[in-house]
């Protein structure tokens, strides 16, 4: 929860398009009830959202300071990591550690997951949609009642086609880099390279993320991308 201590909703700014916004316009009738879901495929890859992330958390919070003055309670927000640890998020607040969950690259197995633990706001890496043909009827179904909005992520921070950007503050920042220190388990050399482009995601000195906003048909072929083409921006 020491994000609910450091950061407050003012240090966030949100665009869709050229046009100021908020962070209503990009996660529809937000509340604290919904539960994120951000698929990673690659080392450390959460980076890459941690503005959007940290943007809901501290709203999520918000909620929770206008009801009392004293709380103790973390969103359930998850980390799914495919076919492996690829690093360790509660520096971004996602705690208790149960909710960093790891599943097989199995597209149906994925999506079972995030089901079962009721997401309603996907966040899923770029990439080359495929087969969206391989889920099972009620797993599809379970998906598409429930989930009400998905958005699609770079690790490097800057989506292809984005049609949203969220700049974070310095605070915000140090927590990626926390990140990206304790994740032992993610190589070495992939976090360096992260490390090394955050400097490039500044604007005006503050650093900025790029997303695009997807259906969920285009969400569920991103989790099962086609193998060999990783799709980044330019």
């Amino acid at each position: 929860m020491h994000s609910s201590r450091e950061l407050r909703s003012s240090a966030f700014e949100v665009r869709v398009g050229r046009a100021p916004a908020t962070l209503a316009d990009v996660l529809e009738g937000f509340e604290a009830a919904d539960r994120v879901g951000v698929v990673a495929r690659r080392p450390c890859a959460v980076v890459g959202c941690s503005a959007l992330l940290l943007a809901a958390i501290t709203a999520f919070y918000d909620v929770q300071r206008a009801r009392s003055a004293n709380f103790f309670v973390y969103p359930d927000y998850f980390v799914f990591h495919v076919g492996g640890r690829l690093g360790r998020h509660n520096r971004l607040d996602i705690w208790p550690p149960h909710k960093e969950v790891v599943v097989a690259d199995e597209p149906e197995e994925l999506l079972r997951a995030v089901n079962d633990r009721g997401i309603t706001r996907l966040l899923v890496e770029d990439g080359a949609p495929g087969d969206r043909d391989g889920f099972a009827r009620e797993t599809l179904a379970s998906a598409r009642s429930r989930v009400r909005t998905a958005i699609a992520y770079s690790a490097t921070g800057r989506a292809r086609d984005a049609d949203v950007a969220v700049a974070s503050n310095e605070v915000a920042e140090t927590y990626v880099d926390g990140v990206l220190a304790q994740s032992e388990e993610a190589p070495l050399g992939d976090r360096e390279r992260l490390a090394a482009g955050r400097g490039d995601l500044r604007e005006d000195g503050r650093p900025v993320e790029t997303y695009r906003r997807i259906g969920l048909d285009e969400a569920l072929g991103l989790l099962a991308p086609r193998p060999g083409r990783r799709l980044v921006a330019v």
